[in-house]
């Protein structure tokens, strides 16, 4: 494998992974209500605690992405 393969992987996982991140994120803000009775059958807990947990959750994924995803990609073109 060479720097031009690892780049390209590296940069696809960072778009899938914003693709990922994106779709919850709307998926979360425009069927609220029907993801909580979704989760409610399973876990009961009050909304506030429900959106604590999904944007606390949304926050770290999108850490992991920079951290993971972004940064290695941004340092393979600057080596490349």
């Amino acid at each position: 494998m060479n720097l031009e393969i690892i780049q390209a992987v590296v940069g696809w996982c960072t778009v899938i992974n914003f693709g990922i991140i994106l779709f919850w994120f709307l998926l979360f803000a425009l069927a609220h209500d029907w993801i909580y009775r979704f989760h409610g059958k399973w876990f009961v807990m009050p909304v506030e605690k429900f959106n604590a947990i999904h944007y606390t959750a949304m926050a770290v994924f999108k850490c992991g992405i920079l951290l993971f995803n972004l940064v290695p990609y941004l340092a393979l073109r600057i080596v490349g």
